[in-house]
């Protein structure tokens, strides 16, 4: 087993909007973030993404944390690197590209 779960873009509304604890990460670079991005998404690079920074954002280690980026790969990656470092509720939204709740 993975550890982590794929997610449709709707099960990440709910999720969102039901669980105040819960963040939306984008781990693409920070040039590709500022490009668009979910209002409430939480930019941590998958090539910075270790114990410490995910910390700063991720509030809990049984917090939900839902990862994308611009293909699914690098999401599938840093999915895989939250679950070994411990993280429990860790979602693979893959990619954003159609995203229907808004960009900013």
């Amino acid at each position: 087993m993975s550890g982590y779960q794929d997610i449709d873009f709707q099960q990440a509304r709910d999720i969102l909007d039901r669980e105040a604890d819960s963040v939306l990460l984008d781990v693409r670079e920070e040039e590709e973030f500022i490009t668009g991005h979910p209002m409430e998404a939480e930019l941590l690079p998958l090539s910075t993404l270790g114990p410490a920074t995910a910390a700063e954002v991720i509030p809990g280690k049984d917090s939900p944390a839902l990862v994308y980026c611009r293909s699914g790969i690098r999401s599938r990656q840093a999915a895989e690197k939250l679950v070994q470092m411990g993280y429990t509720r860790v979602y693979d939204l893959g990619s954003l590209v159609g995203w229907p709740y808004g960009m900013v």
